[in-house]
């Protein structure tokens, strides 16, 4: 164990660190994270939504959904060449990349000009099943763009304005990058959308498969034991839930089963109960069972945050990080729950979600019912909270009784 804790702590987390820290992977975390609010947009709106069950007469909400949730995909679209000229010290840039951005993803969804001044678009291609796309539009305006500041038409002494050098030096990029959109949609012919999506669904796939489902779920919480943020992941799995959630949408607006079960809302039913990790078990038992000082003092400091399911001071204050006792509980129960939850899911005991629902902020058993509306997820929330708790409980004990011991031995070295 010595010497796994010394390879993640010296040489893997470094390296790992350093590509979160990357301004091009750093761009699309950042993006995503900033448009997060019009998801949680449109979880409230999933929320009073379910008040029309109630109140028949409650107007319709879901539009406010469909134009924050739902726009999504253009929002990234956006933010992506944002952030990277930001990144790179391109400021003058950043704004007219977005733009572009937005732009080149408006030709790439694959409109249809109906008549002269008509024009029309498929309106889901807008949001989470866009994702992919956003990314590699984002990304590639982001690397023109970027590569067109470094090359500059003009000599840093040229007596011409700056707001007329930045003119020309935009000037020959977008147009560039208007060309590869105009020949891509409308001169081949080519369905860029769907072309993003074949490609990319061997990785869904992947994802939505049971063991996929569990590593996208484990690999966060390993990582998070070693200090380092499971953010990392977000490029990779969060635009494969995104695109599950909405086509689970689809299917249920057209009176068919949701199918796929590996979603962010899955996770924020069951392996998020406490945080990441799933340790809110392990914080009540930190208040009532443990007998060490330390340990208790900890328990009643992050068992309110813990309801809320913020466990970073549980997390570093115990520590769980770097801590042998706790850490391989908690890779325990990160395989275990979401292989309970994909279980319940795929035989149908629980509902599959598909609406949004990224309160995550939410104490359980309330989040589980409302991120999948179905009154079982809060029986099936109990269990899994069960099972963590006795998990955890041989590891808090050992763990318990060894500072206990350490506590004595120094109250006695005192006296």
């Amino acid at each position: 164990m010595k010497k796994i804790m010394d390879f993640m702590t010296n040489r893997f987390a470094p390296k790992v660190n350093k590509i979160v820290k990357n301004p091009w992977i750093a761009s699309i975390q950042d993006s995503i994270m900033t448009a997060l609010p019009l998801v949680f947009v449109g979880s409230l709106i999933t929320i009073i939504s379910l008040l029309k069950n109630i109140f028949k007469n409650m107007p319709d909400f879901s539009l406010i959904s469909t134009f924050s949730f739902g726009m999504f995909g253009l929002i990234v679209a956006f933010l992506i060449p944002y952030y990277l000229m930001e990144k790179k010290k391109n400021h003058s840039a950043k704004l007219i990349s977005g733009a572009t951005s937005l732009v080149l993803f408006l030709m790439l969804i694959s409109p249809s000009l109906v008549n002269e001044g008509e024009i029309t678009f498929t309106l889901s291609r807008f949001g989470a099943s866009g994702m992919f796309l956003s990314i590699i539009t984002g990304l590639f305006v982001a690397g023109v763009m970027n590569f067109a500041a470094k090359h500059s038409l003009f000599k840093e002494d040229t007596p011409i304005p700056d707001f007329v050098v930045g003119w020309f030096n935009s000037l020959l990029p977008i147009t560039f990058i208007l060309i590869v959109g105009w020949l891509i949609t409308f001169q081949f012919q080519i369905d860029f959308f769907e072309v993003v999506i074949w490609v990319f669904s061997p990785l869904a796939k992947i994802v939505q498969s049971y063991p996929g489902f569990v590593l996208s779920v484990f690999i966060p919480v390993f990582l998070y034991t070693f200090g380092i943020s499971g953010w990392v992941m977000m490029p990779v799995v969060y635009p494969v839930y995104m695109a599950g959630l909405a086509e689970n949408s689809e299917l249920v607006g057209k009176g068919m089963d949701a199918i796929n079960i590996a979603t962010q809302e899955t996770c924020y039913a069951f392996s998020s109960m406490g945080g990441i990790g799933t340790t809110l078990a392990l914080a009540v038992m930190m208040v009532f069972l443990t007998k060490s000082a330390q340990l208790k003092a900890i328990g009643k400091a992050t068992i309110i945050p813990s309801i809320f399911n913020i466990n970073e001071p549980l997390v570093f204050g115990a520590p769980i990080a770097f801590n042998p006792y706790l850490m391989i509980p908690m890779w325990i129960n990160a395989i275990l729950v979401p292989s309970i939850a994909y279980g319940a899911m795929y035989f149908g005991f629980v509902n599959i979600p598909s609406e949004t629902f990224l309160l995550w902020y939410m104490p359980y058993p309330f989040t589980s019912y409302l991120a999948t509306q179905d009154f079982r997820a809060v029986i099936l929330a109990i269990v899994i909270f069960v099972i963590t708790w006795f998990v955890f409980l041989p590891f808090l004990r050992a763990y318990d009784n060894s500072l206990l011991k350490k506590e004595k031995e120094a109250f006695q070295n005192k006296s």
